[in-house]
């Protein structure tokens, strides 16, 4: 049975994929997180406004750079940042999903 709900958000998870490969397209992404193409766009683009990733353009392709210090936006993890959430989760990030 396919899970109704997860403990993280989407924007969580592409952080922690990114963490993984900064240089996934937004194919991929879509395809990791099981979310559209165009909802990985809208997500990485909130993420950039936030400041939690940069995003440099490499050829025909972007590399993400995650900025570990910027803190997490919820009061409730607002004493946390996206280094302690990648530190904590992501090591467990597969590589691909098959």
């Amino acid at each position: 049975m396919t899970p109704h709900w997860t403990f993280l958000t989407n924007h969580a998870h592409i952080l922690l994929c990114l963490a993984g490969d900064p240089t996934l397209r937004r194919r991929d992404l879509a395809e990791r997180v099981g979310i559209t193409e165009r909802a990985v766009g809208s997500v990485l683009a909130e993420l950039e406004e936030a400041g939690a990733i940069a995003v440099k353009r490499d050829g025909r392709r972007n590399r993400y750079r995650l900025r570990g210090r910027v803190r997490l936006r919820h009061p409730v993890e607002a004493h946390r940042t996206v280094g302690d959430l990648i530190a904590a989760i992501g090591a467990a990030v597969p590589r691909a999903r098959r």
